[in-house]
């Protein structure tokens, strides 16, 4: 996936089902974010804010998450292999 997101801004956007996979998210803010069973595998979430946003069922397998802002994200049932 050639997905360049680096640095947008998707506060509270619903992206629910989203294939992002392999995507370069770097820096991007998806606080609070709908982000239910979203395929996040190998993106690059390197400095994003995710803070606050639905994780449940997402997969985040080889996701590079260094400096990502997770608080109060809800991650009950994410997948990492």
């Amino acid at each position: 996936n050639r997905t360049v997101l680096v640095g947008a801004s998707m506060a509270g956007a619903r992206l629910d089902r989203a294939v992002l996979a392999g995507a370069n998210l770097s820096q991007a803010d998806l606080s609070d974010a709908g982000l239910y069973q979203v395929d996040l595998s190998g993106a690059n979430l390197t400095g994003a804010n995710l803070s606050k946003a639905t994780l449940t069922q997402a997969d985040l397998t080889d996701a590079k998450l260094s400096g990502a802002m997770l608080t109060g994200a809800g991650e009950c049932g994410i997948v990492r292999r």
